[in-house]
């Protein structure tokens, strides 16, 4: 098999006299087509009998769409949501798990020009209040609702209100529609609405994960994602030679898989089978028997998936042949990636195949599309992000003794709905979008070789004395320090005298026989390697409670945000730092 071709990109650099940098590639990326479903549309023509999208049925068989079937099914549900009086401003709300009708909706809403949002499953499914489930409903105003099923989601479609038509595919109640009978006969007025789509027309709304407060609705229009899609190609020229196959479990409520991976299946003619597996040791297994039978060639997941996927390859070297063998690249996102991991993959593909395959990460944000930098170089350690994409500029600004890091790309979103102040300040007074994030180049002397992840701007703190803590660096490493026994961890200190830890344990941990013996030796040596006041943290507590959903402890991705669990719990970061140094437990 060959190397898959990527790009050789040639930057130009620019330095300003207060330090700022700009980076950026000459020209635009070919464009592939002025939105997603004029592209499917393409491939139902060249390849109409191809299979677009797959999933497992309950028989445990593949059930298939083709572009064809794809391409008309869009065209009567789109009619059929415009019927309804769908529209612009009457998007369409979806609550579900990646599925054929999931897709299917979605697609047609692009086509028809009714917008569509995927919410997290963890808000209808986890959340017990349902508080932001009803702030998404309260904000999009949606004309329609769709669950997969209507006894799984049957708390959630009540909790929506009995105002708004609701649809289900299976189990509907008494109150809604049956999927099935949602499609029209007539497809004119689909065909219409997307014979006048504009590119600065709502394609879809992807919520933030809610880590300040309420999600936050970020407004796709087509052009962004038809734009970002063209860089994408730009860089992956490989996706040009032969269709992508993907076997992806990672939510469409993300703009990871939502929009980067879903719509590079189709924009590429290639085959999107949906996993229903994931990276847990209850559902690991689906996914490795997925791949027992198709053999992805882009391939995406975060690094505890990869992680279960290596033991799984040592185990069975059949599995690993099949995996690897016509495989262009890997992709993890989500979490930083262990050195002993990154080592195993590339080994591995090695062993089995002869060759490299690509290991790699980039950055992004639901804002941009989400593609924005990506590496494409092959490195001998996990972590750098790579280079900005043709047609994006990054823009570094000196920023507390850190490289604040913004963009300005042509899917970069017009803003939030309903939020025009938070939308304002989304941008500096160039036009950048201010990314939040830090980055740290590879090599001082060589921007070409790409840039690090260096912490969020927005969650250091200056400690009394007024010393920075960058807190991203320091809560990752004293996660890993302790090697598993404690899930995240939250930094205090700002204009305290010194740093302080409240520890969420990995579940189970704190049953152990000796942990308390444990965790304190491990405290002990992680204070004894800090370097200074910025990352020596003396007191830790150890929290019984897990982070809360509703009360935005955590996002729906299994983030912690910080300010919330230090707002919510007075009494443990009272006692953190009442109590003499050491660790403790609530």
């Amino acid at each position: 098999m060959a190397q898959p071709r990527f790009w050789t990109p040639e930057f130009a650099i620019e330095q300003r006299a207060d330090g700022t940098i700009l980076m950026f590639q000459a020209g635009e990326a070919p464009r592939l087509a002025d939105t997603i479903a004029a592209r499917i549309g393409h491939w139902a023509q060249v390849a109409p009998d191809r299979t677009a999208l797959a999933q497992r049925g309950a028989d445990g068989a593949w059930h298939r769409i083709s572009y064809a079937a794809l391409w008309q099914a869009m065209r009567h549900l789109g009619a059929g949501l415009l019927s309804r009086g769908l529209g612009q401003d009457r998007p369409v709300l979806i609550l579900s798990e990646n599925a054929l009708d999931h897709a299917m909706l979605a697609l047609a809403g692009q086509y028809a020009g009714v917008p569509t949002a995927a919410l997290s499953t963890a808000f209808s499914l986890v959340s017990d209040s349902f508080d932001k489930l009803r702030d998404a409903v309260a904000l999009l105003r949606p004309g329609l609702v769709y669950a997969s099923d209507g006894a799984r989601y049957g708390r959630a479609l009540a909790a929506v209100g009995d105002d708004i038509l609701k649809v289900c595919s299976a189990n509907p109640p008494a109150d809604a529609l049956s999927f099935a009978d949602l499609p029209a006969t007539d497809t004119a007025s689909a065909d219409t609405a997307f014979a006048a789509l504009r590119g600065d027309m709502v394609a879809k709304y992807l919520f933030t994960s809610g880590s300040t407060g309420s999600p936050k609705a970020v407004i796709n229009t087509h052009d962004m994602i038809a734009r970002n899609q063209d860089i994408i190609a730009d860089c992956f020229l490989f996706l040009a030679d032969h269709p992508p196959v993907v076997v992806d479990w990672a939510p469409w409520s993300h703009t990871a898989s939502g929009n980067k991976v879903f719509h590079m299946v189709l924009c590429n003619g290639g085959t999107y089978h949906i996993d229903d597996g994931k990276p847990t040791p209850a559902l690991i297994g689906r996914t490795l028997d997925n791949l027992r039978e198709v053999a992805p060639t882009w391939y995406f997941n975060v690094p505890a998936g990869y992680e279960m996927l290596l033991e799984a390859f040592r185990a069975d070297p059949d599995l690993a042949a099949r995996f690897f063998g016509q495989l262009d690249m890997m992709m993890y996102a989500g979490a930083g990636m262990a050195q002993h991991i990154w080592e195993g993959l590339r080994a591995t593909a090695r062993q089995v195949t002869g060759r490299d395959v690509l290991l790699t990460t980039g950055l992004g944000a639901t804002e941009t599309g989400p593609f924005a930098l990506m590496c494409t170089a092959q490195q001998e350690a996990p972590g750098n992000v790579g280079l900005p994409a043709r047609g994006i500029t990054l823009k570094l600004v000196p920023n507390e003794g850190k490289l604040e890091a913004r963009l300005k790309s042509p899917s970069i979103t017009p803003g939030y709905l309903g939020d025009p102040a938070t939308s304002a300040k989304m941008l500096d007074d160039e036009g950048f979008y201010c990314l939040g994030d830090a980055l740290r180049p590879a090599d001082p002397d060589d921007l070409t070789k790409g840039f690090f992840f260096d912490g969020r701007i927005a969650e250091n703190f200056k400690l009394a004395t007024g010393t920075w803590v960058a807190v991203g660096a320091l809560r990752a490493r004293l996660v890993d320090h302790f090697g598993g026994l404690i899930r995240d961890a939250v930094i205090l200190g700002e204009d305290r005298p010194a740093l302080a830890a409240l520890l969420f344990p990995a579940d189970g941990v704190m049953d152990r026989p000796g942990i308390m013996d444990d965790l304190t030796r491990l405290h002990a040596s992680f204070v004894a390697g800090s370097t200074g006041s910025s990352t020596r943290i003396a007191h830790m507590l150890i929290l019984r409670d897990p982070p809360s959903l509703d009360r935005g402890e955590v996002t729906d991705k299994g983030s912690i945000n910080a300010r919330a669990v230090i707002r919510h719990r007075p009494d443990a970061v009272a006692r953190v730092y009442d109590a003499l140094a050491g660790i403790a437990r609530e």
